[in-house]
Order: C-alpha cells, then structure tokens, then sequence
C-alpha cells in the first residue's frame, strides 16, 4: 500500500515527512523504521495489514490511568521502529526487520477486522502499542477512522517522534497518548535512542494543543536518567507545558535487549522521584513495574484520599463519582473516570 506523507525528492527519491527522522530514501531502501520502502518512487508501507501482537490488555497496562480506569483495550502492534532503544523490551517485535536482513512477519487483518474484533471483546477503545504505532501509521489511522464510527476510543503508545503533520492527521480520531518521554538529555537520546530530544518535546506540546489526552512514562535507568537534576527539569517541562494535571509514570527498569550491565532500578528512587514530581506541582505521579507498591494508587490533589485504589494493571475499587473525590469533592482530571 502505498505511504501517507511523502515527497519525491528527483533521481527516484522519497523524503518521509511521518518521522523527525524525515528520511531521504533511495529506490529499493528503506528508511530508519524498516518497514517503509521505496518502490521505484513511490514510498510503500509493508506493515499495513500484518500485524505482529494483538491482545486485550487492561488500560491501566498501557499505562493509562485516568484514561476509562478499569476498561479493556484491544491492542495491536506490527513490526517496526523509527528508534533503536538500547534498552528495548519488545525488541523482538520492534526490531525484527532491522535484526534480522528486513523480515517482517504478521497476520493478515483488515481495518473493518480489527474493530470488529475490539467490538466482541467489549474494548471501549483499540491501543497502538507494543511497538511504535507512527511506523504503521496508515493502518492506524484506518483503524481509528472506523472505531470512531463505533464509539470505541483510540489511543497511542508512542515515543512521540511523530511529525507535526503527522499529529495533525491522527489528532480528530485519536482520543489519548501515552508517550514516552524517556529521559531528559540530548545526550541520552542520542547514544541509547538514536533520536533528538527536542524533537520529543515539540511532538508533546502538539499533541497537548490538539487537545490529545495525556500521560507520560520514563523508565528510569539507574545512572543513565535518574538524576535529581535530570528529574526536576523532566517533571517541570511536564508541570509548564503540559500541565499539573498531567499523569507521571515512573517506571523501573531490568536490564533486557543490548543494556545489561545496569542493575534494576531500586524501588526507593522510583519514590525519590515520584516527590520530584509532587514537588514541580503535578497532581498525579505513579511508580510503575512494582505490584503492590502504594503509588499505584491515585489520590486526590487536594485532601489525599484514595481515590481510585490499584493493584499492578487491575483496578480494586474506584470511588470517583462525576470526576470527583469521594472525601472532599475536589476535581479528579481525566476522561471517563466514573
């Protein structure tokens, strides 16, 4: 099928304009994601109808927290990435066609086929994740279309390098996001992302002015991106431009893919900066990858009852009636909470 959001560019070249990689690809290659050619001209995507993962996840999994707490979200993925994460935990999936001389694999499922599957499963919305959902853009997109059509939600699971065009043209049928913001240095992305910060933050303030729902997630990699420095300026980006009502996730990492020689995050930094964050002003910040842990749970911003209680991706009780707390009324952000 051919590609959304191109441009020749002479002597039988493509210029992608679905990235901020914005890559330049010559007749018979692919660009950074693998899974978009150039065919005599013409830029082809060859994930269009294979998908790779398909699962009914809880939306907490995503994770999406103030998202619809305690719905099913019909979940699909391809293969392909326009990132080369080093710490990777779907690399398999993600970079099969980079590791593995271009292979991709898949079933063969259209559109109208995957929502009516979302449909009978009683998801209230379809997810873009497992891998990163910009590189089968064309079929997300589709998919959203006819979701919309059904009253399902559809909601992203991006590393947000997604160009502003690109935003534009999901923005009327994508109704949340999850991004990844993975850390908060130009170097780190650069050495373990193959990507530009900045072009992350200018995706974020896009999806925010095109009234996108938010959450974030950072995996915190001891010694890598869990500095108190790196966090304040992290979790204030998130507070100025995004917003205090904005979820915080902060998750803990195990050395997995091609970053092994650092331990696992300790439980206690994930708390350390989970206070960076209530201190930079923002209501809701969660520590993630460690079931049981209290900050699972959301409270509320103003009398810190419970508001919505958790355990790993199920929800145990949520007391939220009309976006409100059940203790002192004050306003509880989000979408479809109650």
């Amino acid at each position: 099928m051919e590609a959304l959001l191109y441009d020749h560019a002479g002597d039988s070249k493509v210029v992608c304009n679905l990235c901020h990689h914005r890559c330049t690809i010559k007749d018979g290659a692919r660009g950074i994601c693998n899974v978009r050619e150039n065919q005599e001209g013409t830029l082809v995507t060859l994930v269009y109808d294979r998908i790779i993962a398909r699962h009914v996840d809880p939306i907490e999994k995503k994770p999406l927290f103030h998202f619809y707490p305690g719905s099913l979200a019909y979940s699909i993925g391809t293969v392909g990435c326009n990132f080369r994460c080093k710490f990777c935990q779907n690399a398999d999936i993600a970079h099969m066609a980079t590791d593995y001389q271009g292979r991709i694999m898949g079933k063969a499922l259209s559109p109208q086929q995957i929502v009516e599957e979302a449909e009978l499963t009683g998801s209230l919305s379809i997810a873009y994740t497992y891998t990163e959902p910009t590189v089968f853009f064309e079929l997300a997109l589709e998919v959203a279309r006819q979701a919309r059509e059904k009253n399902i939600a559809s909601v992203f699971v991006t590393n947000g390098y997604m160009t502003p065009e690109a935003v534009d043209m999901i923005s009327p049928y994508l109704d949340a996001a999850n991004v990844d913001l993975k850390a908060f240095t130009e170097e780190f992305y650069k050495k373990y992302c193959s990507a530009r910060l900045q072009h992350v933050l200018t995706t974020l303030k896009k999806l925010r002015e095109n009234g996108v729902f938010l959450e974030i997630t950072t995996l915190l990699i001891p010694g890598l991106n869990d500095s108190d420095a790196e966090l304040k300026d992290l979790a204030g980006f998130i507070a100025d431009e995004l917003g205090t009502q904005t979820p915080w996730h902060i998750s803990r990492f195990h050395p997995t893919y091609r970053l092994t020689d650092r331990p696992s995050t300790p439980v206690e930094t994930l708390r350390k900066a989970r206070q960076i964050g209530m201190d930079a002003g923002l209501k809701y910040v969660y520590t993630g990858n460690v079931p049981g842990e209290a900050f699972e749970n959301t409270f509320c911003p103003k009398c810190n009852a419970v508001a919505i209680s958790r355990r790993g991706f199920a929800v145990v009780e949520n007391w939220v009636e009309n976006n409100q707390c059940p203790d002192c009324g004050a306003r509880i952000h989000g979408v479809g909470l109650s």
